[in-house]
């Protein structure tokens, strides 16, 4: 998940999961932005618009990338 610019900016899971197809990655991945934006509650994201998920192969690299924007109202962007 990259929050933010530069190499600070990226949480890296080192285990990832496997997934049949990127439609299915996607899907996931729009239902784990969902539930982090009504779930958590942090002061390290700020705005949850600028995260995205950047999705890799198993060779790294990148595949698919899933703005957290994709499950926020239009009306939430302030």
């Amino acid at each position: 998940m990259r929050h933010r610019p530069g190499p600070q900016g990226l949480a890296v899971d080192p285990e990832g999961e496997d997934w049949p197809d990127l439609a299915a990655v996607r899907a996931r991945a729009l239902a784990i932005a969902h539930d982090m934006i009504t779930r958590t509650r942090t002061d390290f994201i700020r705005d949850w618009s600028v995260c995205v998920f950047e999705i890799e192969d198993v060779e790294a690299r990148l595949v698919l990338t899933v703005p957290f924007s994709a499950v926020i109202p239009e009306a939430d962007y302030g």
